[in-house]
């Protein structure tokens, strides 16, 4: 028998929202874990906002919302309050009732300054990080550091010179630039658009851009980033941080450090040993000695840190390709960094409940 097609819509609903999402759903643990996490972070939240005045969005359905959007790579914020307006998933995830209204996009973004301001992405990473402690899955010896490129929310055309103001535009919206023939350096010229970006190229065969710099310091046990920071491209940044994150480690107890062949420098290799950090860094031997040497190499240890810390290109893989970071929608070392923490965070939720899941 055929059924009814009809089309009068029903004024009332009396499935929850709970009832709608199922048992296995792959929300649901991770829901499980931030809201654990969002309580702990409470009483900083309570630092962050005034007790008298009008009602703010809370803090904990802000950095749910932010979750869904890292997660499920939405663009903007004025597509995620679109999702919210009809997804009962995203709902359920960040909060609401089927009937709550949804909040203007920018009244989204201005509550979001807020936590930025009170650095509240590297209190939910650490958090993160703890849990993953607490269920038993990092090693706290064994480490890998690298970093990688993410491109600015700039063009080159607003690269210019900073001690020569040039006239209007011919266009506004796209103008003419001829920049050919010019010698630009980052000690000349500045983005217009983002001046925290910085003038890069990956080598000889690839093109200078605006780019910023993601650096990660990860567990080789479990793949998971247990520290990361965001800096201005530079040739030095990625040996800079590599040496500050290994120095957090390195003040409990003596650890090793995977690296690539960037990082194989006399320098670089000199100072970990001054931190008591063994430095199980890939030898550069193309046209150069490499700074490692047999006291080093010929243990069974460095093998198996050359083969652990590729695993390191699976967070930057995730980052970019799911977690909206290929080209950094934001501006400003701030809060391109915030959101880069966030973004670890984020990765290293889905890494535990996919490691909760596997048998033992």
């Amino acid at each position: 028998m055929r059924g009814d097609d009809e089309r009068q819509a029903s004024v009332w609903s009396y499935i929850p929202l709970e009832q709608r999402v199922p048992v296995d759903h792959p929300l649901r643990p991770l829901r499980a874990m931030v809201d654990a996490i969002l309580i702990e972070l409470s009483p900083q939240f309570e630092r962050l906002y005034a007790r008298v005045g009008r009602p703010s969005i809370a803090p904990e359905r802000l950095l749910r919302a932010l979750l869904l959007q890292v997660l499920y790579s939405v663009r903007s914020e004025r597509l995620l309050m679109e999702q919210l307006d009809y997804n009962l998933l995203f709902r359920w995830f960040v909060g609401l009732q089927a009937d709550d209204p949804i909040w203007d996009a920018t009244v989204f973004t201005k509550n979001r300054q807020r936590l930025l301001e009170g650095d509240i992405a590297r209190a939910f990473f650490e958090r993160v990080v703890t849990e993953a402690r607490r269920r038993g899955v990092l090693s706290d010896e064994h480490f890998t550091v690298d970093g990688t490129l993410i491109e600015a929310w700039a063009s080159l055309k607003s690269f210019k010179r900073t001690d020569a103001p040039g006239g209007p535009p011919d266009d506004p919206g796209n103008p003419t630039v001829n920049f050919h023939g010019e010698r630009r350096s980052n000690a000349t010229h500045a983005s217009t658009t983002d001046p925290d970006a910085r003038l890069f190229r990956k080598g000889d065969a690839h093109e200078a851009k605006l780019y910023y710099q993601g650096h990660v310091l990860m567990d080789n046990r479990a793949g998971l980033a247990v520290d990361g920071s965001l800096t201005a491209a530079s040739g030095f940044a990625e040996r800079d941080q590599g040496l500050l994150l290994a120095a957090r480690r390195a003040a409990r107890r003596r650890i090793t450090l995977g690296a690539d062949k960037s990082y194989d420098t006399r320098d670089f290799v000199a100072a970990l040993r001054g931190l008591a950090v063994t430095p199980h860094v890939a030898q550069h031997t193309t046209k150069r000695a490499s700074a490692l040497d047999r006291r080093t190499t010929r243990h069974p240890g460095d093998q198996v840190s050359q083969r652990r810390r590729k695993r390191i290109e699976e967070i930057f893989g995730w980052l970019k390709t799911v977690g909206l970071l290929r080209k950094t929608r934001h501006r400003g070392v701030a809060r391109v960094g915030w959101m880069f923490t966030f973004g670890l965070a984020v990765y290293n939720l889905v890494r535990l409940r996919t490691l909760a899941a596997q048998p033992t």
